[in-house]
């Protein structure tokens, strides 16, 4: 299994190699998920991967972020330069430039980022469809989930094992953004989730969004067994003394093959914890006890100095090698050098003289070959064959050893052969010039009313465990000539699809024909059931690479990510019809942990549950599917007095998002939006339909 660390500089990635990692992941360019990272310029790049690959060290690039249109030729041309300078693969979570790197790299392996929130078998299958190696699966799921996923992967799987978590399934938090700016997708998260907050009225004292870290040391053998490629350690962000004794940790204890020891422990916790570690996911021992905050703790310093002393002066577990000598009359000396990948250098000397003096035995060279201070290489074993009564130079010995070594390491850092092509937009497809079709996005049946129905939007949507529960006053609105689409849910383990197979033949016994998919694990199960898939802002839309892509995987429709301004959204090739969100409480977050039950001891989701923060904003939490958590904005997304501007983005349809309205708000809204009425929100927004986000 491999031990893969974190390398937000070049000392953290020095750091990380001679604590004994096997692999390094690190940003070049701006498009990566932690771009407050010290990261590496291109000479930099270069350089490290030289220096990782002479250590047999893989370096995969970092370019898991949501790339625009304008964006997406820089972004390829970061994941080329990285190619052409040998990185080992790239980690990816756009489905635009997956697409786009198929044409300008064939050859650069990629890597599904954990933030395409891959968390059951579909979706991992699926990755490998789209030609990826290898899927980050997110960190909320449990050994059983993992077991079940490594066991039937037709791909690597990688594992988070130690390192901070989010409260939210990674690649689907839009808090950051929507409240100030900053998008978790763009690789600017200001981690509100780490704020105080209260509940209802009362004050922001407690912490009910931040996790503590997790630590799945102690785990180490079972994850092996299982089949988990690559144990990945998370912290770009963190000094290098942090990724050399955390890296040490796990790399010391999977080499001698056990578990990391009380004292081992005990410098995880004083590197960096938040009130300790959890293992609550990977246990299923969800609960208060996972979370903790950040405290002033004694500062590390002895142990930070000896780690930085190790890592500056070190070379790490060093790189084997076996020598080969043969010293016989009449012939050139013969040196050779062997890696334990096979690689194999020799070189050939004078003829040895007959000694006169002092004869050269075979204990000798076998201690001059042996001789490899100063490089990243230990010897491990020598053979020789030396005949008798003859002399060789101390000196020529060490010429040859040096010579063998330096062409071994020039096939070690050898770049590899790769294809590269030029990335070509492509045909661009016209934008859609009719008006465009209101759909109402329904939470609960209770708001489809007869007086909603009767009004005639284009098209209602309904979760699919409401369908299934009300299938007759879905049938009664179909039959009335509303069409009635169900909404998936954005996570759905393996554990759940046999329920969710069954929900879905409930929707269709009712009569819908369409669904809204928001993760690419559920799209295999739909098309077997013979569902028309429309794309859900959970696909994460975000330029027309994508669109074509998601196009090809068979989407009749998609809805934009609400991360982009309309302009953009103007801007996008349109190869299917597009859709935004025009109104609502915009999904900020969507939680495998139950801030809920957390705070109250018992499931109270029928009632109305309001996260504070400090400014007395009020945040409302409704249960999702699998009894999860979804935290909503606190202002609607208001854009009816923006008709103009909508009407002008090519799109097909508009969606309005019924969150807590009751039926009677339900028709209010809908009115307004087609220019009837005087309803304005109490308090709105408008979104980032306007806004720059970083």
């Amino acid at each position: 299994m491999e031990i893969l660390s974190p390398a937000g500089s070049p000392e953290a990635l020095r750091a990380a190699v001679c604590a004994g990692a096997d692999a390094v992941y690190l940003g070049f360019g701006q498009f990566n998920a932690r771009r407050g990272a010290r990261n590496f310029s291109r000479d930099e790049l270069a350089s490290a991967v030289s220096y990782c690959h002479l250590r047999g060290v893989k370096v995969y690039l970092t370019l898991n972020t949501l790339c625009s249109d304008r964006e997406m030729a820089e972004a390829v041309d970061c994941a080329v330069q990285a190619s052409k300078l040998g990185a080992d693969a790239a980690l990816i979570q756009d489905m635009g430039l997956v697409r786009a790197l198929r044409q300008a790299a064939p050859d650069l392996p990629l890597h599904a980022s954990t933030q395409m929130a891959l968390h059951n078998l579909d979706g991992v299958k699926q990755a490998a469809d789209f030609g990826m190696t290898r899927a980050v699966l997110a960190r909320e799921l449990s050994r059983r989930d993992i077991a079940y996923i490594c066991e039937r992967s037709p791909i690597e799987i990688e594992v988070f094992v130690h390192g901070a978590l989010c409260m939210c399934y990674s690649g689907q938090c839009f808090m950051s953004s929507v409240i100030g700016g900053r998008s978790g997708n763009r690789g600017m998260c200001a981690q509100p989730c780490r704020l105080p907050y209260g509940w209802g009225e009362e004050l922001a004292t407690g912490h009910p969004l931040s996790l503590k870290d997790m630590s799945l040391a102690g785990h180490l053998k079972e994850l092996q067994e299982m089949g988990v490629a690559c144990a990945k350690i998370e912290g770009r962000m963190k000094r290098a003394e942090y990724v050399y004794i955390v890296t040490k940790v796990y790399a010391d204890a999977l080499r001698e093959d056990r578990e990391p020891t009380a004292e081992e422990l005990s410098r995880l916790e004083q590197a960096f914890s938040r009130q300790g570690f959890t293992d609550g996911y990977f246990m299923e021992k969800k609960g208060p006890d996972m979370f903790g905050v950040r405290e002033e703790a004694k500062n590390p310093r002895e142990l930070f100095s000896k780690a930085k002393a190790a890592y500056e002066k070190g070379e790490g577990p060093g790189v084997p090698v076996k020598f080969y000598a043969m010293v016989r009359a009449g012939e050139p000396v013969q040196v050779g050098v062997e890696d334990k990948e096979g690689r194999v250098v020799t070189a050939a000397g004078n003829i040895p003289e007959v000694a006169r003096r002092r004869v050269t035995t075979q204990a000798e060279v076998d201690a001059q070959l042996s001789k490899t201070g100063g490089t990243p290489y230990e010897v491990r074993e020598v053979r020789s064959l030396v005949e008798e009564g003859l002399a060789v130079p101390l000196s020529a010995l060490n010429g040859l050893r040096r010579q063998v070594l330096d062409g071994l390491s020039g096939k070690r850092t050898a770049v590899p052969q790769r294809r590269h092509g030029e990335y070509k937009v492509g045909a661009r497809y016209e934008n859609y010039r009719g008006e465009p079709d209101i759909y109402l996005s329904l939470r609960r049946v209770a708001q489809m009313t007869f007086e909603l129905v009767k009004a005639r939007p284009d098209l209602i949507t309904l979760p699919v465990e409401e369908i299934a529960a009300h299938p007759d006053e879905v049938t009664a609105a179909i039959k009335r000539g509303v069409p009635v689409a169900a909404v998936l849910p954005r996570i759905c383990f393996d554990r759940e699809l046999p329920g969710l197979r069954e929900q879905l033949e409930g929707c269709k016994g009712a009569g819908v024909t369409d669904v809204y998919v928001g993760n690419l694990g559920l799209v295999p199960l739909c098309k077997e059931t013979g569902f028309t898939l429309r794309g859900d802002f959970g696909l994460q839309v975000f330029n027309s690479q994508g669109v074509k892509e998601y196009k090809r995987l068979g989407f009749h429709s998609l809805t934009a990510s609400f991360e982009l301004k309309l302009a953009q959204i103007r801007d996008v090739s349109k190869a299917v019809d597009l859709e935004i969100i025009a109104y609502g409480r915009l999904p900020l977050m969507i939680t495998e942990n139950c801030a809920i039950k957390n705070q109250s001891g018992k499931c109270v989701c029928s009632n109305v549950n309001l996260l504070t923060d400090r400014k007395g904003v009020r945040f409302p939490v409704e249960r999702a599917y699998g009894c999860r958590n979804e935290i909503l904005n606190a202002n609607k997304v208001f854009l009816a007095d923006k008709a103009a501007d909508w009407k002008r983005a090519g799109l097909r349809a508009i969606r309005l998002l019924f969150t807590t309205e009751n039926g009677v708000e339900c028709a209010q809204v809908l009115d307004a939006y087609r220019g009837k009425g005087n309803y304005v929100p109490n308090n709105y927004t408008r979104g980032l339909y306007y806004r720059d986000v970083q």
